[in-house]
């Protein structure tokens, strides 16, 4: 019987959910009292609802330690079908924002833990925290994500009015907090400073735990401070921060796990972190990071990397031209030093993902890859280039049409109809290309600008003969078919 006892206590404990579960009978009494809350609203047989739900969890577990703390909640809308006909649910995963009971707002930030922690937290509470005894500070502190305090004299100090601008304008990104509290900044010895604090599990001998801020006190510069230092030596990159990495940029991609195995996550950290503190100390502009492999397969996927395994990283970077490279040696910090040297000194040769490059001659829509992009989309001609998907349905009702568009410019010389497979080359990065199908018109010598144009043959013919560098010998500028020159009798 005890044996049941402690199996059933077990289980209980493993299957544990800080996401609260609402139903059509507790959803208004178990949110009435609460300051905000987030809810989603789910259908168990969503596949995007099964992919949000191991993020979701671990967010509402970061923000239930939060301070306040923000709940996040559930409801089954296959089951109650009542609250979610009511807030208008009518596609899954919904997730809005509700105050004091009410609805507030749609929700429509990241979908990562992360993010979800950073929005809902600057949704809660004001922008910057105030500290008002020392286990309030010891307690922002001891968090386990970086965190910025205010130590000033008093709140109508200059400086304690930037501070507040600057935690208003960053506390979707970091979190804030203030003291005007004598105890608290002789603790810290400081006064009328920022400080940023580093989480303990992040803090190693090669870098301070705690950097002070030391230049004039104006709202851009603190910002840029903040920006720069927020990450440290090598931050930990995540689906959420990736695009605050500035370049040129080399990430350790392993087993990075911040919650089950800090030790085993700091042991291949702290090995970058030795390399990074040599390029610091010479003073080389590189940021360096580590990375999930599992959250960033699809990454790692565009850098020829599959299926990354193994107990050691596997290593990537991108320069400033934000070209593409891979350390093919195994990860030492000897390797890893060589590697990022000749990165910055020019001496590797970019990874590009391509197709084989294909024989255009007979082809009346040219066909680009990576490799040939800039011979296809050529600076002497006008191009009109179609981004596709070979699995997008759009793009293949379209292919006819975008043929036929070709061969009747086939005798265009200085125009040519061009395609690419976006999702098996490297697009390059002035082509934005965000669904399929993308169309672009690359002018001769101009930069590229989207093709916003209805999409049929007619509608791509007029478009062209505006836009042309130069008139086209079959049509008016109009897009009128011209006729043909009468032939003269001899």
């Amino acid at each position: 019987m005890i044996i049941s006892v402690a199996i059933f206590a077990f289980l209980s404990l493993a299957s544990a959910s800080d996401v609260l579960d609402l139903t059509d009978a507790n959803f208004a009494s178990k949110i009435a009292d609460q300051d905000v809350v987030l809810v989603e609203f789910f259908a168990p047989w969503c596949g995007h609802c099964k992919r949000l739900a191991p993020e979701y969890e671990k967010a509402a577990t970061t923000l239930k330690s939060n301070d306040p703390p923000v709940p996040l909640a559930k409801v089954d809308c296959t089951e109650n079908t009542e609250i979610c006909g009511k807030h208008g649910v009518s596609g899954y995963p919904t997730l809005k924002i509700f105050r004091n009971g009410e609805f507030s707002e749609d929700y429509n930030g990241a979908r990562e833990a992360d993010g979800i922690v950073k929005t809902m937290r600057s949704k809660a509470g004001p922008a910057s925290k105030e500290l008002k005894t020392v286990a309030d500070a010891e307690k922002f502190v001891a968090s386990s994500e970086y965190g910025i305090i205010g130590f000033f004299s008093s709140e109508d100090n200059d400086a304690a009015k930037t501070f507040q601008k600057v935690a208003t304008s960053m506390n979707s990104e970091m979190r804030f907090a203030h003291s005007y509290n004598e105890d608290i900044n002789k603790k810290y010895a400081v006064n009328d400073d920022i400080v940023l604090f580093q989480p303990k599990r992040l803090q190693s001998k090669f870098e301070d735990a705690q950097r002070k801020y030391n230049d004039d006190m104006t709202v851009f510069k603190v910002k840029n401070w903040i920006s720069a230092n927020s990450q440290g030596l090598c931050g930990h990159r995540t689906t959420d921060n990736a695009d605050k990495f500035s370049k040129p940029t080399v990430v350790a991609y392993y087993d990075v796990d911040y919650v089950k195995n800090v030790k085993g996550t700091n042991y291949w950290r702290n090995r970058v972190m030795k390399v990074a503190k040599k390029f610091q100390d010479a003073g080389k502009t590189v940021t360096f990071a580590v990375s999930s492999s599992t959250d960033f397969a699809q990454e790692l996927a565009e850098f020829g990397i599959e299926g990354a395994s193994g107990d050691k990283p596997v290593v990537a970077g991108r320069d400033s031209k934000n070209q593409k490279f891979v350390m093919s040696d195994e990860f030492s910090m000897d390797n890893l030093e060589k590697f990022v040297n000749d990165l910055l000194d020019g001496k590797l040769e970019a990874y590009m993902k391509s197709e084989a490059v294909p024989d255009n001659t007979q082809n009346a829509v040219k066909v680009a890859v990576a490799k040939n992009f800039a011979e296809v989309v050529s600076e002497d001609k006008d191009v009109l280039i179609e981004f596709y998907a070979p699995w997008c349905g759009h793009c293949k009702q379209l292919e006819p049409k975008y043929t036929e568009l070709a061969e009747k410019l086939a005798d265009e010389s200085e125009v040519v109809i061009a395609k690419m497979d976006a999702t098996a080359n490297d697009v390059p990065p002035q082509f934005e290309v965000q669904g399929f199908p993308t169309i672009f018109f690359k002018p001769k010598g101009s930069p590229p600008k989207k093709y916003q144009g209805g999409r049929e043959v007619d509608d791509f013919v007029k478009y062209l003969a505006k836009e042309a560098s130069t008139e086209l010998n079959s049509y008016t500028r109009d897009g009128k078919k011209k006729k043909a020159a009468k032939k003269v009798e001899l």
